[in-house]
């Protein structure tokens, strides 16, 4: 083979076609991330030019309830409404802002209710998990002809473009929720990146990163015997695909063995603190997220383990839940505080959907909640979001919103509004369709406006 064609044969491979065919090797996927969003912004439609707030969140903590957890159980309770209504949750407690009050079960929250504010208006009525899902996600209605991108694919591709880590810029603790496609029409290089595996066990093996069974010695060892096999860049000196090549083995290697392991491992962090977040899949996915936005990942979502859809067992599945949200969502909100990272890191917390504020007691079901999209609650703190303030109220039972509804539309607008993405901004569809960031609003689809209370 002559190196010298070899070579200008490989100039004829673009960008998109090398992350195709997966030329990068080891570690490649998470490489082909970001040559995909350079490639993606270079073909991007130029957004439309329209003034912008002076963006306050650098980065976004979701955490993703999916299944629909209770707002009467938890975070917009209801006393004095019966067993019909209450269930075994009669209970409600103060916060340390006047008039705000939790349920029982979420005592660390309501000691910081001065960090975060509760929506109690949210709504959009559709009761399917995989239709609220994608409502909730992209701020688009379902059914429609395009599918449209998370908002944590749009972070991805709007600011992956400067964004400078090796960890790709969308990051799921630790399982993908897998109820709609989170990259829609971007394609899968816009996929989050998932990281599997236990936030809580003694190693944190995440997939791509650390391999099972397999020590940082022995990898080490494995990338050497590589180096020394690999005669190929010693006999086509000056070629710059494989200099291209060799630079992301050398980032992949950054990530498995550098400082892609050094975010991931937890050990690095005081004990005392990890006990805080608590020794729980949750609590400790909490503390990764601090870490990973920490190091500059603009987007991630904490995926809850176990889901939240409660048709059956609701109150034994929410007496053990319950205090695990409360401790680990607690704890990330008062260190990004403590650390100064809460003004511009904004974490927002829902669900698709509530649950029914009627309890069934009827068999099968003998005590559970089921699908509710009319009504239910998201907490929102930092980024630029006020704290210690409650928008929109729903009647005596949470079963109707009556006081400023609040969609999918007006909450992502406003986190986009924070974070300096505008929502009018062409997306770039592969059939050059017409798509935006966020549609307009209509009949269809309902916006009470950005959420101006608390930004």
């Amino acid at each position: 083979m002559n190196p010298q064609h070899s070579c200008e044969e490989h100039k004829k491979v673009s960008r998109r076609e090398a992350v195709r065919q997966g030329l990068y090797g080891a570690g490649g996927m998470l490489m082909a991330n970001r040559l995909a969003r350079a490639a993606s912004a270079d073909e991007a439609t130029p957004a439309a030019e329209q003034p912008q707030a002076k963006a306050k969140a650098k980065a976004v903590i979701q955490i993703f309830l999916w299944g629909g957890m209770s707002h009467n159980d938890t975070w917009d309770p209801k006393p004095g409404t019966g067993r019909e209504y209450l269930g075994d949750f009669t209970e409600v407690i103060p916060t340390n802002v006047d008039g705000i009050q939790l349920g029982a079960l979420f005592p660390r929250l309501a000691q910081q209710a001065e960090k975060y504010s509760l929506i109690r208006g949210m709504t959009h009525g559709n009761n399917g998990h995989e239709t609220a899902a994608y409502m909730m996600q992209t701020g688009h209605p379902s059914g429609g002809r395009l599918a449209f991108p998370s908002v944590g694919a749009v972070f991805s591709m709007i600011k992956g473009e400067s964004y400078q880590g090796l960890i790709p810029p969308y990051v799921v603790l630790t399982r993908a929720q897998g109820r709609f496609s989170e990259e829609g029409f971007l394609g899968p290089m816009f996929k989050p990146f998932a990281t599997g595996g236990n936030p809580n066990a003694a190693r944190f093996e995440v997939e791509g990163i650390m391999n099972p069974g397999v020590s940082d010695q022995r990898q080490k060892a494995r990338r050497d015997l590589l180096d020394r096999m690999n005669t190929l860049s010693n006999t086509m000196v000056g070629c710059p695909q494989l200099a291209a090549a060799e630079q992301a083995k050398q980032t992949a290697y950054e990530l498995i063995l550098g400082e892609g392991r050094e975010t991931f491992d937890l050990g690095n962090e005081p004990g005392e603190l990890r006990d805080l977040y608590g020794r729980h899949v949750f609590g400790q996915s909490c503390l990764a997220a601090r870490r990973l936005v920490e190091v500059g990942v603009p987007y991630v979502v904490i995926n809850y383990p176990g889901g939240w859809d409660t048709h059956g067992n609701h109150f034994a599945t929410m007496r053990r839940q319950c205090p695990d949200l409360d401790q680990g969502l607690a704890m990330l909100i008062q260190d990004l505080h403590d650390r100064k990272m809460l003004d511009s890191t904004l974490v927002w917390c829902t669900g698709e959907f509530g649950r029914t504020p009627k309890v069934d007691w009827a068999p099968p079901w003998n005590g559970g909640r089921h699908h509710f999209g009319a009504a239910f609650t998201a907490l929102v703190g930092g980024g630029g979001f006020k704290g210690g303030h409650v928008v929109g109220k729903t009647d005596e039972t949470g079963s109707k919103v009556v006081e400023r509804p609040v969609w999918p539309l007006d909450l992502l607008g406003s986190i986009y509004q924070l974070a300096g993405i505008d929502v009018t901004a062409d997306l770039p569809h592969p059939e050059g369709l017409p798509a935006r960031v966020l549609p307009e609003p209509n009949e269809r689809w309902r916006s009470e406006g950005l959420l101006t209370e608390i930004m």
